[in-house]
């Protein structure tokens, strides 16, 4: 009760005080109320920062509704962006915002929007009415870049396959793909560096030989999907999934490599499930792999969804991602599509597209991989063309050190 008079007495001072009065008022009164009250003064503090950014939150909203009243979107829009970084989580803040943004023909932002809104409230009528108008419309879109996708993967399988530029731009592609995907994970070692590693398995000096195992690993890993999964008929299993983990991380940590974590970890603010659900979430993972509904989507979409869902369970110690990044190319690829690359630089519009997944829209992340996959198709487009030099990026200065070597442990 004590508690309840408290958020009283806040918002009394929220509405009539200045920002300092408030401080010292809110102090007094904290003292006065520790010694009458269950709760500590860090408690009551807690309470009160919370609850005033709640309150300013519900002011930048109203405030942003009359403006809209008035004509005055634009500022309407930046208040409803500051009532959304006072409280990500208020869902009227979200619809309205979705709204305006719908009104800007910006159609798949606020699909997102009230998307978001739904997984904090389901039931709210506002979103749901919104949703159902913007879901065919970013349905739709979606679909016209996968039609374009595809008729860029026509025109690259139209390419000989004895075609010389095209052998080419695929090995160094093999080798991109190998230096981002540990890249991407804090691997320090350049393009070349790699390169070497993987024709010679011979270490380079001064680099750690964690990273370059890990590299190793990943190489192994692609290629027993090249020569093993690629060439089987049937559907993926668990057993196959754990069977890239134990190349993925074979030589740099044995010890793991190939088997379900035995303990809880957190990744972000993201909890992954209880080790001991594990059996049952793989089980329901290569289940939903080789449904029928799985079956029928297109391929960047399937193969999108797969990556999430693997790293969502996040049934290792460490390779999550790599692996995750390995069945994704291993769908495209029985698709055949070519296997895609996602950059270093891209790392934080790639880890922001799984943050966003884990808070309940997954199709920003689908739209993400669907970027990375035609990327991936242009470069190999445009290097097969007759002026073409190379693939672009990845700094692959020469290895000066790499004659005086040392055997990496296999």
């Amino acid at each position: 009760q004590k508690a309840f008079h408290f958020l009283d007495f806040l918002n009394l001072i929220f509405l009539s005080h200045s920002p300092q009065a408030k401080v010292e008022i809110i102090l007094i009164r904290l003292c006065s109320l520790e010694a009458h009250s269950g709760m500590s003064c860090c408690e009551m503090l807690t309470i009160c920062l919370f609850t005033e950014t709640q309150l300013e939150a519900k002011a930048a909203l109203q405030q942003a509704l009359e403006m809209k009243k008035n004509g005055k979107r634009e500022k309407a829009h930046k208040l409803l962006i500051h009532a959304l970084n006072m409280n990500p989580e208020f869902v009227e803040a979200l619809t309205e915002l979705g709204t305006i943004l719908e009104e800007e023909k910006d159609v798949v932002q606020a699909d997102h929007l009230y998307t978001k809104a739904l997984a904090i409230s389901p039931c709210n009528e506002k979103a749901l009415v919104s949703r159902d108008r913007t879901l065919p419309l970013v349905e739709e879109i979606d679909q016209r870049h996968f039609g374009i996708i595809d008729g860029k993967v026509r025109r690259l399988m139209s390419i000989p396959k004895g075609n010389s530029a095209l052998r080419r731009v695929m090995e160094e592609t093999y080798y991109h793909h190998i230096y981002h995907t540990v890249a991407i994970e804090g691997n320090t070692l350049t393009l070349s560096e790699i390169r070497h590693i993987i024709e010679t398995r011979y270490a380079v000096p001064g680099k750690s030989l964690q990273e370059q195992n890990e590299a190793i690993g990943v190489d192994v890993a692609m290629k027993y999907i090249n020569t093993t999964l690629l060439s089987r008929a049937g559907a993926i299993t668990v057993n196959d999934i754990l069977e890239i983990h134990r190349r993925v991380l074979g030589y740099a940590d044995p010890i793991e490599a190939g088997r379900f974590r035995a303990s809880q970890v957190f990744v972000g603010h993201h909890i992954p499930p209880h080790p001991q659900d594990l059996d049952r979430y793989m089980q329901e993972l290569v289940q939903w792999l080789n449904s029928e509904e799985a079956l029928h989507l297109h391929p960047v979409e399937f193969a999108a969804l797969a990556h999430y869902k693997l790293v969502y369970v996040h049934p290792f110690v460490d390779g999550n991602g790599r692996t995750s990044r390995l069945l994704m190319n291993l769908i495209l690829m029985q698709a055949s599509y070519p296997p895609i690359t996602i950059r270093k630089e891209q790392r934080a519009e790639y880890y922001a597209a799984l943050d966003t997944a884990n808070e309940g829209d997954v199709r920003p992340f689908i739209r993400f991989i669907a970027k990375c996959t035609e990327i991936t198709l242009d470069t190999l487009l445009i290097a097969t063309t007759e002026h073409a030099v190379g693939l672009p990026g990845a700094s692959n200065h020469a290895c000066p050190d790499c004659k005086h070597t040392i055997p990496v442990h296999s």
